[in-house]
């Protein structure tokens, strides 16, 4: 089992004594998990703190055995204002996490894609009109933070009757910072070129890769995600989908050898560490 860098009540201490002006401040979660605190406010990409799925798929062909501890329980995160989940598998929309995280945060809002509506509400078995969706293009503000929808491929770009995608990613505005969260995905026709219309700061890539014998949806490689970073200028990419289940993950030090060879500035964070981020 990996140890975390920092978990529980000083992973909570570490998120509250973080009161800088200037700057903002990444924690990983784990998998695809980050918690982005700017000038008090706090947002919580995509959080998976349970061990839900690897109850569900004991002694069954698929077992999602956990390689790393868990961080923090979700009732421990009273202090947030956005909850993302940017598809419906349950490692992106655990209703375990989710609904202990709002329990503690009862003014938290939940972005979610417009597609999904009716399955967030049946799993999450929430109010009709808590969770916001957004489609392609739609932005919302949320105090500080500006949210805005964009397609995810995983593995393609799966539309519903509506012409609204399932998967989708999250481009971030904050101030004078831009995050992107890619949700799942992998890199489909004109990815590149979307994310070239934003200066990014931050991209936070997965790099899982697409391997059939694991029978599940992928997502882009250690390779891509380096590229992909450099391909769109991307100041820092800090990568995510690994280390949580065992047959389903990668080795980081492969993505900083790929990042090395195409000169991509990068960020490889421990379960519960920190980046702190500030433009000069």
């Amino acid at each position: 089992m990996i140890k975390a860098y920092q978990k529980g009540e000083d992973l909570v201490k570490d998120i509250e004594s973080f009161t800088a002006f200037k700057g903002f401040k990444v924690w990983w979660l784990g998998q695809s998990g980050f918690l982005i605190k700017y000038q008090g406010e706090c947002l919580l990409f995509d959080p998976y703190l349970s061990d839900s799925l690897t109850l569900k798929y004991t002694k069954t062909e698929k077992p999602h055995n956990r390689m790393s501890e868990l961080v923090i329980e979700p009732s421990f995160l009273d202090m947030i204002n956005v909850v993302t989940s940017s598809h419906n598998h349950t490692d992106h929309l655990d209703k375990e996490t989710l609904n202990a995280i709002f329990k503690v945060s009862p003014r938290a809002k939940f972005v979610i894609p417009k597609a999904n509506m009716d399955f967030v509400i049946d799993r999450l078995k929430c109010d009709i009109n808590f969770p916001i969706g957004l489609a392609d293009g739609e932005s919302l503000n949320f105090g500080k933070f500006k949210i805005i929808g964009m397609p995810a491929a995983h593995n393609e770009l799966t539309l519903n009757k509506k012409g609204e995608h399932l998967f989708m990613s999250y481009m971030v505005q904050f101030g004078e910072y831009t995050v992107y969260h890619s949700g799942d995905t992998l890199w489909y026709h004109d990815l590149a070129e979307r994310l070239s219309k934003f200066k990014i700061d931050i991209a936070f890539l997965p790099i899982n890769g697409n391997k059939l014998e694991r029978k599940v949806a992928g997502n882009l490689s250690a390779e891509e995600a380096a590229k992909l970073g450099k391909e769109v200028g991307v100041k820092c990419v800090i990568p995510h989908h690994y280390h949580m289940f065992e047959f389903n993950t990668e080795n980081p030090e492969n993505f900083v050898a790929f990042c090395q060879k195409y000169d991509t500035a990068y960020k490889v964070l421990e379960h519960g560490e920190s980046y702190f981020y500030s433009i000069v």
